[in-house]
C-alpha cells in the first residue's frame, strides 16, 4: 500500500498542453456565446467548466515549473554581524542558516534527480521572481550540485530552542566545506547571549577570532575577549590550568588524561603517582602546584620536597629542638662520615639522616601518608623510576619549556610579567570570552598537550559547577577535535549538560578521531554522546555511512515500465503489451554519496531529537559593516 502520492517534477509540464486546450475550448464557447450561435444556459455552464480545469490544469503545470527553476539553487550569502543579531533577535533560539525541514517528498525528488540530467530540466529563475521568490542562483563556478538544495522552492530562516543543544552539537565537514563559517556563526550568538565562551582552535583560524571580537566590541566590553598563543605568549594571557581543584588527586588525574595510552596501563599509573606524590608534599607545604614545579621534583628528584617536610614533620611532632636528640644527632654524623646509604645525588646528607630517623625511630601510628610516599619514592631505585616515568616527563617537558613554561605556570610574584594570569574559574566570574589557539601546524606535539590539558582542567570545573553550582552557562566550541579528544572531553560530553556546558566539536572525518582513540568502536562511542549533527561536504565513506545512518530511513517510490512488442512472419501479425508497477521501499533519507556533492556552506542536519533540515549558513563577515580603516590587521 502506497502511502504518500507518487510524483515526477523532473520531466515537461505536460498539464500545461491540456491547460491551453482547455483555454482554447473557453474561448470557443465565449465566441459562440457572443455570437448568439447557442443560448447561454448551455455554452455558460461548459465555460464555467472550462476555466476551472484551464487554472487547474495551469495551476499544475506552474507546480512543476517552479520546482524545476529551483535546480539552479543558492549562491553564497553575505551577512553583518548587525544583521545578524537581527536574525537573533530572540535568545533563547540559536539560528541555524536558511534552508527547510527536510520530508520523504524531498528525498523522493532527490532520488530521481540521480536518474537523469538536471541541467536538462532547469528553468529561468526569473521564474521564480517573477512568482515572489527571493532567488540568487548558484553560480557554476562555485563547488557542489546546486540541485541538492534546489529540491525545494521556498526556505526561510531556520531556528531552534537553544534547551536543544545541552546535549552537544557535532560539525563534521571535510576542508574548506563552511566548518569555520558555522561556528563563527554560532560563536557570535554566543557571545550575543552573554554566555561565557572558550573556543579551541588548534589550527588558528582568523575567521573565528575576528568574529569573536567583533561580537565582544558589538554586544559586550571589548576587554571581554582575551587569547591565549603559545607562539605569541606576549599577546594573550598566562592560563595556569592547576589553580582549580577540590582534592590535590584532581592534579594528577589531568596529567594523566594527556599522557599516551599504554596497552597495560602500568605506565599511565606509574605516572599519575608519580605527579600525585609531588602534589601532594607541596599542598602539605602549603605550596600551590604548577607544571614548573611538578618538572621540576619528577625530573630532579623528590628529595627537595622530602626534606622540607620531614623537617615540617619533626617541628611538629618532636618540637623545637629535635635536632639535639641523641639518635638525631648519631645519624647526623653518619651521614656525614659516609655511613648512610645514598639513593641518588640530589640527597644531603641532613636528609639522608631525616629519612633514616623517621623510618627507625617514628612509632608507625604517628607516621604521616603524604610523607610515607615521598620516603617509597626516595628510596626506589633512579633508574627504575626514570623507565616507569619514561611517557611522562616528555609531556611535562613539552609544558614547561621556554616561554611556554611561564605561560603555562604563571608566578603571580614576577613584577616584570604584566599579562593577565587566568583560569576557568576567573574566566566564568568574569564572563569571558577566551579564544585558545594551539599552533598545531608547527608543533602538533604540544598543541595536543595544551588542548588535552585544558579540556582535562575545565572537566574538573564542570565537577565542581556540578557539585557546588555554576555561575553563568557556558559554550565550548573545540574545532578540529580529534587533535584534542581525551577522556576529560568525553566526561565533558557526557555530563556536562548538567554542568551548564554547552559544547560544540568540530571534525572532519571518523576516521581521524579513530587514529586519536584508537579504534572506530571507540570513536564512534565518544560521538554518541552528541544530541545534534550538522553534516556539510564529506568525502570519506565510513563518515558519510555514520552520517546517514544518524539521519535513518525513508519510503521511496520506483515506478518500473514494460513495453513488450512481437510480430510473426505473417503481413500484419503484430501484439504490443504496455505495463507499470509502482512499489515502494526503504532507502536511505539522504543518499551517502548525495553528502559528497554538497555546496560549500549548506548541510544536512539532525536536530531536536531527529527533526532533519536542509539548510545553508550565510557568510559572516566581521568588517563587511565598517571601513577599512577600522578593520583588524
Amino acid at each position: 500500500m502506497l502511502i504518500r502520492k507518487y510524483e515526477m517534477p523532473w520531466r515537461r509540464a505536460y498539464e500545461s498542453y491540456a491547460g491551453i486546450a482547455w483555454c482554447v475550448a473557453l474561448i470557443s464557447f465565449v465566441t459562440i456565446s457572443v455570437r448568439e450561435e447557442l443560448p447561454w444556459r448551455f455554452t455558460g455552464p461548459l465555460a464555467v467548466v472550462c476555466l476551472w480545469m484551464a487554472v487547474l490544469r495551469m495551476g499544475q503545470a506552474l507546480r512543476i515549473l517552479v520546482v524545476r527553476a529551483s535546480l539552479s539553487g543558492r549562491a553564497m550569502q553575505i551577512v553583518t554581524t548587525k544583521e545578524l543579531g537581527k536574525l537573533c533577535k530572540n535568545p533563547e533560539h540559536v539560528f541555524l542558516g536558511f534552508g527547510f525541514e527536510w520530508l520523504p517528498v524531498h528525498s523522493q525528488r532527490l532520488y530521481e534527480l540521480a536518474k537523469v540530467n538536471f541541467r536538462d530540466y532547469a528553468v529561468s529563475p526569473s521564474l521564480l521572481r517573477w512568482l515572489g521568490y527571493e532567488v540568487s542562483p548558484q553560480p557554476d563556478s562555485e563547488i557542489g550540485l546546486p540541485y541538492i538544495h534546489g529540491v525545494e522552492p521556498r526556505e526561510q530562516a531556520l531556528y531552534r530552542p537553544l534547551q536543544n543543544f545541552e546535549g552537544g552539537t557535532l560539525l563534521v565537514g571535510t576542508t574548506q566545506s563552511g566548518k569555520g563559517v558555522a561556528l563563527a556563526s554560532l560563536i557570535t550568538q554566543a557571545v550575543r547571549r552573554g554566555d561565557v565562551v572558550i573556543i579551541v582552535d588548534p589550527k588558528n583560524s582568523h575567521r573565528l577570532k575576528r568574529a569573536a571580537i567583533r561580537a565582544c566590541e558589538d554586544y559586550r566590553e571589548r576587554d571581554t575577549f582575551i587569547e591565549f598563543h603559545p607562539a605569541f605568549p606576549e599577546t594573550g594571557v598566562r592560563l595556569d590550568f592547576t589553580f582549580n581543584w577540590q582534592k590535590p588527586t584532581e592534579i594528577a588525574s589531568r596529567i594523566q588524561s594527556i599522557m599516551a595510552p599504554d596497552t597495560a596501563g602500568a605506565f599511565s599509573a606509574f605516572g599519575w603517582d608519580a605527579v600525585n606524590v609531588v602534589v601532594q608534599g607541596l599542598v602539605d607545604l602549603e605550596e600551590r602546584p604548577n607544571l614548573m614545579k611538578l618538572t621540576k621534583y619528577i625530573e630532579g628528584g623528590i628529595e627537595p620536597v622530602l626534606e622540607a617536610s620531614l623537617r615540617r614533620f619533626f617541628d611538629t611532632i618532636l618540637g623545637p629542638t629535635w635536632r639535639d636528640q641523641p639518635d638525631m644527632k648519631k645519624l647526623l654524623n653518619d651521614a656525614q662520615r659516609g655511613n648512610l646509604k645514598r639513593p641518588s645525588e640530589a640527597a644531603s646528607t641532613d636528609l639522608l639522616a631525616f629519612v633514616a630517623f623517621y623510618e627507625h625511630h617514628v612509632p608507625q601510628n604517628q607516621r604521616n601518608k603524604v610523607i610515607d610516599s615521598q620516603v617509597r619514592t626516595f628510596r626506589h631505585n633512579r633508574e627504575h623510576y626514570q623507565k616507569i616515568t619514561a611517557n611522562l616527563l616528555p609531556i611535562l617537558s613539552m609544558l614547561t619549556s621556554g616561554d611556554l613554561g611561564l605561560s603555562l605556570s604563571p608566578d603571580p610574584f614576577d613584577a616584570d610579567d604584566v599579562r593577565a594570569i587566568m583560569n576557568f574559574e576567573k574566566i566564568e566570574r568574569g564572563g569571558h570570552v577566551l579564544y585558545m589557539c594551539l599552533d598545531s601546524l608547527p608543533d602538533p606535539s604540544v598543541a595536543s598537550a595544551i588542548g588535552a590539558l585544558s579540556l582535562a582542567d575545565l572537566a574538573a570545573r564542570a565537577g565542581m559547577r556540578y557539585n557546588l553550582g555554576g555561575y553563568r552557562r557556558i559554550s565550548l566550541f573545540v574545532d578540529e577535535v580529534s587533535n584534542v579528544i581525551n577522556q576529560p572531553l568525553i566526561e565533558i560530553l557526557n555530563k556536562g549538560a548538567e554542568g551548564g556546558i554547552f559544547t560544540t566539536c568540530a571534525m572532519q572525518t571518523l576516521a581521524d578521531l579513530a587514529k586519536r582513540l584508537g579504534s572506530e568502536d571507540a570513536a564512534r562511542m565518544a560521538l554518541g554522546n552528541l544530541n545534534n549533527l550538522i553534516a556539510l561536504r564529506s568525502k570519506d565513506r565510513p563518515t558519510q555511512d555514520f552520517i546517514v545512518e544518524t539521519f535513518g530511513k525513508t519510503a521511496i517510490h520506483t515506478l518500473r515500465v514494460g513495453l513488450n512488442n512481437a510480430s510473426d512472419a505473417h503481413l500484419g501479425d503484430f501484439t504490443s503489451a504496455y505495463s507499470s508497477q509502482l512499489t515502494e521501499s526503504m532507502e536511505e533519507l539522504i543518499p551517502a554519496d548525495i553528502l559528497g556533492k554538497l555546496p560549500n556552506l549548506q548541510y544536512f542536519a539532525s536536530v531536536s531529537g531527529g527533526r532533519i533540515i536542509k539548510g545553508r549558513f550565510p557568510i559572516l563577515n566581521p568588517d563587511y559593516d565598517r571601513p577599512a580603516s577600522e578593520a583588524p590587521t
